[in-house]
């Protein structure tokens, strides 16, 4: 009895690591528009350089997603998640030291951009979804929760010792976290039981895989919408909500608390779309997602300065903005087959981040031109609809748990 109820723990464990990882991951990459205003200010380094420093990040992670995909497929989990954190700790305790802008690119884009690619939601999402036939939805949502919900507390600490002390301590924080966690992960992921369901290898080539996923509409469908995605969240949301806060006229605290807030109910945004997505259709679902969240931005447009309507906002877009990626993490499952999820949610990935840093250095390039942030809402509203119609176009054939025969 006491094994049984041990090894029915364990997949539970993988989905409490893979949260905690994806949390000091993204938590690390948010903190970057939380700090862009007082690099302005402090070093001269302008929103257009930080922005265009992001979107280089971005492009590094899109091109090495589906390699973080495809080692997922054959490696597991385990190695990818803590090399991941090892290396974006190094790069964080390196721009923490730094007042060098060639260096602080280097640090971003050569050291943290990998270790972001790895800890990332598409192999946390493959890995959890080869460990959960039942209430799968739910475990992803669960799961990759952790790349917003543990910002809910990370980011306002950071935010403290920003105001308390400088920019620079945030840095270390985020570094020695990085860096204790990694060693922790590769000890409570040791395969065994049932957990090693999600390390196991695929035998066919890359180019078989490659030319069944690109061969699949569906695959199309969810790239184009999840690249549309990317620049609706993580361009421009994750890269200028809070320099547009403080903009507005509100402080680095106030700003990040708004932003930990939306953290906090993208958190229950995910996981409850997780929940659904076992129990409705996982098309409609998805659709509607991006449909509401284009409406979202109608309210960003007309935040002024009143606190209220700023935290109004986080909390509306909580609610829909990761939320996608549990629908599109099952429907990847069940159109294109569990043998090749870590090269499809790779590529999908990647899309997502193209477009996220197609958004980032938008945002920046239109800031710097001409001192507004009203175009960047405006295209998201239209792009996010977009998105949306497009995933309509996609048909639930309900959820298989594994590959079709090729």
């Amino acid at each position: 009895m006491i094994a049984t109820r041990r090894t029915s723990l364990l997949p539970w464990l993988v989905v409490g690591a893979a949260f905690l990882a994806l949390a000091i991951s993204f938590s690390a990459r948010a903190s970057i528009g939380l700090v862009m205003p007082v690099w302005d200010a402090e070093l001269g380094w302008s929103r257009g350089f930080v922005s265009s420093t992001v979107a280089a990040t971005l492009v590094v992670m899109a091109a090495l997603a589906p390699i973080a995909g495809r080692m997922v497929d054959r490696h597991g989990v385990r190695p990818l998640l803590s090399f991941g954190l090892a290396v974006s700790g190094i790069g964080s305790l390196v721009i923490a030291f730094t007042d060098n802008r060639f260096l602080f690119a280097i640090a971003f884009i050569g050291i943290c951009g990998p270790g972001f690619s790895v800890v990332a939601t598409h192999v946390v999402s493959t890995a959890i979804a080869r460990l959960f036939e039942q209430r799968r939805g739910l475990a992803l949502g669960i799961a990759t929760s952790g790349s917003t919900g543990g910002q809910f507390l990370i980011m306002p600490v950071v935010a403290f010792i920003l105001a308390a002390m400088n920019w620079r301590w945030s840095f270390i924080g985020l570094g020695a976290l990085s860096l204790l966690l990694a060693p922790l992960l590769w000890i409570m992921l040791k395969p065994q039981g049932i957990a090693a369901k999600a390390d196991r290898p695929t035998p066919a080539s890359f180019a078989t895989d490659l030319g069944f996923i690109i061969r699949r509409p569906a695959f199309h469908i969810l790239f184009w919408s999840f690249f549309l995605c990317g620049f609706t969240t993580t361009g421009i949301i994750e890269t200028h909500f809070m320099p547009y806060a403080q903009f507005c006229g509100f402080g680095p605290v106030p700003s990040a608390a708004a932003y930990g807030l939306l953290s906090a109910v993208n958190m229950a945004g995910m996981i409850g779309a997780g929940w659904l997505t076992d129990r409705v259709n996982r098309v409609v679902l998805l659709g509607s997602i991006y449909v509401l969240r284009g409406f979202t931005y109608i309210l960003l447009l007309n935040i002024g300065g009143d606190l209220g309507n700023l935290l109004l906002f986080a909390a509306l877009f909580g609610v829909v903005d990761y939320a996608t990626v549990p629908p599109t993490a099952s429907l990847v499952a069940s159109h294109l087959g569990l043998r090749v999820m870590g090269l499809a949610m790779g590529l999908i990935s990647a899309g997502h981040s193209l477009g996220g840093a197609l958004g980032a250095y938008f945002g920046g390039f239109i800031f710097d031109r001409f001192q507004v942030f009203d175009w960047i809402w405006l295209s998201a509203i239209g792009l996010a609809i977009l998105a949306g119609i497009m995933v309509f176009v996609l048909k639930d054939k309900g959820q298989a748990p594994e590959l079709a025969a090729t």
